[in-house]
């Protein structure tokens, strides 16, 4: 699978967009993590860059290619799990974005040949001086071995989710 594959494809769930309202489709598993990343606006203006430039996805160890940084709506991106032929491909589309003055962020959802299939939302937020990261998906398995998987496949989203946060963490301090 190659990046210019995705343009034509069409989205692996149905709810596209409930992210962004904090909602749980019926029949998805709900993943939310939100953590403290930093103080002051520094920090939430070098986060929301490695955010949007995908700086946040690299340093957590996902090779990744998108067709537009920063990210906007409709940019495809194309991740990458392992090496060579045992490499998983993670497909996804921009959904959703948000650039306010205290809110900075996207969500993308899958496309097909993802090994889940739902969205996933990366916020960042400026309350007074402390800068928080959320993450927020929504998922179910989407291929075999997610569906052997089972838990396991869920507390993978959850390390990942963490693994962001520390990525973002460095990033932005």
């Amino acid at each position: 699978m190659k990046l210019g594959d995705l343009a034509g494809l069409r989205f692996s769930y149905d709810v596209v967009g409930a992210t962004r309202f904090a909602e749980t489709p019926s029949g998805y598993h709900r993943l939310e993590h939100r953590a403290r990343i930093g103080t002051g606006d520094a920090v939430f203006h070098r986060a929301g860059d490695a955010l949007m430039s995908w700086k946040m996805h690299s340093a957590a160890g996902i090779r990744i290619k998108a067709t537009e940084s920063p990210a906007v709506i409709g940019t495809n991106s194309l991740g990458r799990l392992g090496t060579g032929p045992v490499g998983v491909p993670i497909p996804c589309r921009v959904v959703w974005t948000v650039d306010e003055p205290d809110r900075i962020g996207f969500a993308y959802g899958t496309l097909p040949g993802h090994p889940e299939s739902g969205e996933e939302s990366f916020v960042i937020t400026r309350e007074g001086e402390d800068v928080y990261f959320t993450v927020l998906a929504y998922s179910r398995p989407a291929s075999w071995y997610t569906r052997l998987g089972g838990p396991a496949s869920r507390k993978a989203q959850s390390f990942f989710a963490h693994r962001y946060t520390r990525a973002l963490r460095h990033l932005a301090n």
